[in-house]
């Protein structure tokens, strides 16, 4: 049901099958580190799922970093989509 959602927010030329893009992956990572983060606000001492949380990020931030050389015009549209803001080093 949440993947069908975010696939929505994929432009309509792109298929459903495609979910292995660049843009389903970074969807599917911000709706893990969203619940991730709504976990840690009640389990602050909960220091495994901090870790996971920090791999995700790292996991996301290559991605957005691929995505960013490959093709600029799609990188800006989805952080708009996403409202993520764009990493420093980029």
């Amino acid at each position: 049901m949440i993947k069908n959602s975010f696939i929505s927010l994929i432009s309509q030329e792109e298929k459903e099958e495609n979910r292995g893009s660049v843009e389903f992956q970074v969807l599917s990572f911000t709706n893990k580190i969203q619940r991730l983060t709504s976990h840690l606000e009640l389990h602050k001492k909960d220091f495994l799922s901090k870790r996971g949380l920090q791999k995700i990020l790292g996991k996301r931030r290559r991605m957005l970093a691929y995505l960013s050389k490959k093709n600029g015009v799609r990188y800006k549209k989805l952080i708009d989509e996403l409202d993520i803001r764009e990493p420093k080093n980029c």
